[in-house]
């Protein structure tokens, strides 16, 4: 008996709950598989591999994130697509001149929950709407649907998280607001089908990451405040 329940288990681990953003889809895409099924056992099974995609994109892993000081995690599943100094989001008026920002570009088939790369509050949250074109881009991801979310830390850095919409996104979904408290990895918000996220670092913070590594959104180190080892170099092996 202790056999086959330790066998469950594991099993059941291998199991990623659904958030639920993504029920009401999950129920129509049920609704429609069935309707399909009726009409013709092809269409329902095209109906059905539709569903069951919308559940793997809408997953909501846990992830283990470690809790040191001067850790920032990454906010988002992807590939690093650019690593380099920019000004930070006009929107914002942050000043400060230019700072590292971390591109991520997530695919249809990344997780989309995006999480705090840092403890703080959430200082300020900007929505702008916007189209839904490729924002492999800067000045495409500039015309897109975009949220900005300004996340201070107690000693006054403020962290930049950027959600821009993709070609096939139609909403950027929030869980936090203005004046609340976020644990670093902690679940911020999501974008639906095919995304990216920015991540500005404070000036003078310096990546531990580089341009076609692959994040785990809540257990990536992308910084290290406290390090004062120089930038990195790497390479594709």
């Amino acid at each position: 008996m202790a056999e086959s329940r330790g066998y469950f288990d594991s099993v059941v681990r291998h199991f990623v709950p659904v958030h639920r953003d993504g029920h009401k889809f999950l129920g129509i895409g049920a609704v429609i598989t069935l309707i399909a099924f009726l009409l013709s056992t092809s269409l329902g099974l095209i109906a059905a591999l539709g569903t069951l995609y919308v559940g793997y994109f809408f997953r909501d892993p846990d992830r283990v994130t470690q809790l040191r000081e001067g850790l920032v995690i990454a906010p988002a599943d992807g590939l690093v697509a650019e690593v380099e100094k920019v000004l930070p989001p006009h929107e914002l008026d942050l000043g400060g001149g230019e700072r590292f920002r971390i591109v991520t570009h997530l695919s249809p088939f990344d997780v989309h929950i995006n999480r705090s790369p840092v403890a703080g509050r959430i200082s300020r949250s900007v929505y702008v709407p916007g189209g839904f074109v490729n924002p492999t881009l800067d000045k495409e991801s500039e015309d897109n649907e975009r949220r900005l979310t300004v996340i201070t830390t107690p000693v006054d850095q403020e962290f930049v998280v950027v959600q821009i919409a993709g070609m096939v996104s139609r909403r950027i979904v929030r869980f936090v607001h203005e004046g609340d408290n976020v644990g670093a990895g902690q679940r911020i918000g999501l974008i639906r089908f095919g995304s990216r996220v920015d991540l500005y670092l404070p000036p003078g913070a310096i990546p531990r990451v580089s341009v076609g590594q692959r994040m785990v959104a809540g257990e990536t180190i992308v910084c290290d405040l406290k390090s004062d080892e120089p930038e990195r170099e790497a390479r594709q092996n």
